[in-house]
């Protein structure tokens, strides 16, 4: 049975992208609603991200804008925090709190927090595992009164299993980063209201659930994998 005909695949691959469509739906909602507040100290969300970097004795990454709607990161091969333009020329809740979180991982890469690196060297083997793994697996399914049929099929769930493992190395990363956010932002007074302090706290537990749901998405579809090739054998 093909994969895309597999009532199992299916029925968990439905549950995933549920899960990720109300975590991304939520982080809208929430950077849409604190997007119209502003804050105290009336910083742009590129001065926010430069006074965190300050705070956290990052003094050279370069802050640049990016094009996009939430499109914000940082790219540890050139120490650059790229802002999307909401967020590097917003004044609000919202553009300091996600300004904030990438700086955070500006701050994870100097000190060595050692599961950014590891997720930062799985980069390329992750982005083959992505494009790859359907392909053995599929074809695999196709072979299946052949000896080589469930090699291909182990194939593909192991380099699927290098995607999930990416997700999962990411949780704590972006965990870490927020705490690291909301620690320097409270100390150097840059959010200096309780009502500031729980709008950023309000989108960057939304942004940490899309994480979250994209993990757990993942893991379901693994999950169906593997069933289907012990079914196989």
């Amino acid at each position: 049975m093909p994969l895309l005909y597999d009532p199992l695949y299916i029925v968990l691959t439905l549950v995933g992208l549920g899960l990720t469509l109300w975590a991304q739906g939520l982080v809208k909602i929430r950077f849409s609603r604190y997007s119209r507040i502003g804050v105290r100290s009336g910083m742009s969300g590129a001065e926010a991200a430069a006074a965190v970097c300050r705070a956290g004795r990052v003094p050279d990454v370069r802050i640049e804008r990016h094009g996009g709607f939430l499109s914000d990161h940082y790219d540890p091969r050139t120490r650059t925090l790229r802002l999307s333009p909401d967020v590097y020329d917003g004044r609000s809740i919202s553009a300091v709190a996600v300004a904030a979180h990438e700086a955070g991982h500006s701050i994870q890469h100097a000190v060595g927090y050692a599961p950014l690196g590891f997720r930062s060297a799985m980069v390329p083997v992750t982005n083959i595992g992505a494009r790859l793994w359907m392909l053995p697996f599929v074809l695999g399914m196709f072979l299946a009164n052949a000896p080589a049929g469930s090699a291909l099929m182990k194939l593909g769930v192991l380099l699927f299993a290098i995607v999930v493992l990416f997700q999962l190395v990411t949780l704590p990363v972006e965990i870490n980063a927020s705490r690291r956010a909301k620690a320097v932002l409270a100390q150097t007074g840059i959010v200096g209201t309780s009502e500031e302090a729980r709008g950023v706290e309000q989108v960057l537990d939304a942004a940490a659930l899309t994480y979250v749901a994209a993990a757990a998405a993942a893991v379901l579809q693994l999950i169906s994998l593997v069933l289907r090739t012990t079914r196989r054998d």
